[in-house]
């Protein structure tokens, strides 16, 4: 009973306890709180690895699109059929390794 009536005639200091808990909560786990930064900064850092490799496929792929472009590299068109199609030649031994 002694509290509450100290808590009666000192409204402001039970206002001020108040805001510093709602404040506190949502700097901790509110929607732009401290949990939630971690959470997006981890997203972030995985986005980022993602286009990193698929940076690298693109490169990969821009890479073999020239090389069977206007001037055809007919080494590499030799091996992708060769591989594609198991074609070879009549004196030859073809070994799948994988």
């Amino acid at each position: 009973m002694r509290l509450f009536n100290f808590f009666i005639k000192k409204k402001l200091l039970l206002l001020n306890i108040l805001l510093t808990l709602y404040i506190a909560t949502n700097m901790i786990g509110g929607e732009r709180g401290l949990i939630s930064y971690y959470e997006k900064e981890k997203k972030q850092n995985n986005l980022i690895e993602k286009e990193k490799l698929l940076t690298l496929k693109i490169n990969e792929f821009e890479k073999k699109n020239k090389l069977l472009s206007t001037n055809l590299n007919f080494d590499y068109v030799d091996m992708i059929y060769r591989e594609k199609l198991k074609f070879g030649k009549k004196d030859e031994i073809i070994i799948k390794l994988k």
